[in-house]
């Protein structure tokens, strides 16, 4: 394979600003053709970014080119209409998180998925940042090693804050409104005000709830939620404890997302920009204390000016030339859902009790 040859499908904010101003430039990748249902956005975009071909639509898209894999930037609420029709072309998909916006759309399009002969990366980007991916290595080592001692606890915290960060400055927009496109069916057991909650906890905190896992190297269930929406806390399948702290205040003018990795006698701390930062990693805190008689080290590592949505394009890019393995597929995504539906029962439990 010389060149891989990427078709997008859909350049609105995300599309454009944070996914195809990453393709456009990578090495070994051709962006060759967009798909955008807003004809005069499609137009615009193209002759920026200097894509040869724009369809009013994937369909038109996919019946016309020879794709060597496909970037679909779509409210995830259509997945579980749209992403099965695109495991047809066969070809690598990449979408953005979650899989879904509920289990029985997730489970409906794995399966898709195993008849399809695709594969799909689901674009978790704060697994491809330079500062998790140091971090992710580290702690495997340490947990390997034993030389801080076990991994004891897990702490991720994201306020809110301005996670746009300057990102969308470039954005082509259009005064034309779009075509109204049908979303999923919401599942049969929720009500509107359920399903409207689960929607948003996936759509902002999924990230938290995917990353805590990375980090821990294995499965995990929740042992607690709190009526406010503030806390979860989780225990690991090796009975690591780890908790999410959601919004415990808000930043208007800064993104201060953290993890902390706990072992006996030292941690791994990780600090993450905000998602659209660009060519900005996040960066890595390393404490180490092994010994009654030796003098504690901390360690910052120095990271490439790589921010993780360029990392992220390049990983796909790899990843469809078989040089590098996928973050996260589109199965493990689906335990994300799962455990977001678990959440929003315990902090419902928990309510009542409060009550």
């Amino acid at each position: 394979m010389n060149s891989v040859r990427i078709g997008f499908v859909g350049v609105g904010s995300m599309g454009q600003c944070a996914h195809l101003a990453n393709y456009v430039n990578q090495p070994g990748c051709e962006v060759v053709a967009l798909a955008e249902v807003r004809e005069d956005v499609g137009r615009t975009v193209a002759a920026r970014y200097g894509v040869p071909r724009v369809y009013p639509d994937h369909a038109a898209m996919l019946a016309a080119e020879e794709l060597d894999g496909i970037v679909a930037s779509q409210p995830f609420c259509r997945h579980g209409q749209l992403v099965p029709e695109l495991y047809a072309a066969g070809v690598p998909l990449l979408t953005e998180k979650p899989l879904a916006a509920s289990i029985e759309q997730g489970e409906k399009i794995l399966r898709a998925l195993q008849s399809s002969g695709a594969w799909h990366m689901v674009g978790y980007h704060k697994r491809c940042d330079p500062a998790t991916i140091y971090a992710k290595a580290e702690i495997d080592r340490l947990k390997q090693s034993g030389e801080l001692g076990a991994m004891r606890y897990i702490r991720l915290t994201m306020p809110s804050g301005d996670w746009i960060a300057g990102g969308f400055a470039n954005l082509i927009t259009s005064d034309a409104p779009a075509p109204a496109l049908p979303n999923d069916p919401r599942p049969a057991d929720m009500d509107e005000a359920t399903y409207n909650a689960y929607v948003g906890f996936v759509n902002y905190y999924i990230h938290q709830v995917n990353l805590l896992r990375h980090l821990l190297g294995e499965p995990y269930r929740l042992t607690h939620a709190d009526h406010a929406g503030r806390l979860i806390v989780a225990e690991s399948d090796s009975g690591v404890t780890g908790i999410i702290e959601m919004e415990p205040y808000v930043t208007t003018r800064d993104w201060q997302e953290s993890a902390l990795v706990s072992f006996d006698r030292g941690y791994v701390k990780l600090d993450l920009p905000a998602p659209l930062a660009c060519h900005r990693p996040g960066r890595v805190e390393l404490l180490r204390d092994p010994a009654p008689h030796t003098d504690p080290i901390t360690l910052v590592p120095t990271l490439p000016w790589v921010g993780a949505m360029e990392q992220q394009a390049r990983t796909f890019i790899a990843a469809i030339r078989g040089e590098a393995a996928v973050p996260c597929d589109a199965a493990e995504a689906l335990e994300d859902l799962r455990i977001a539906r678990e959440y929003l029962r315990l902090k419902a439990q928990c309510s009542v009790v409060s009550a």
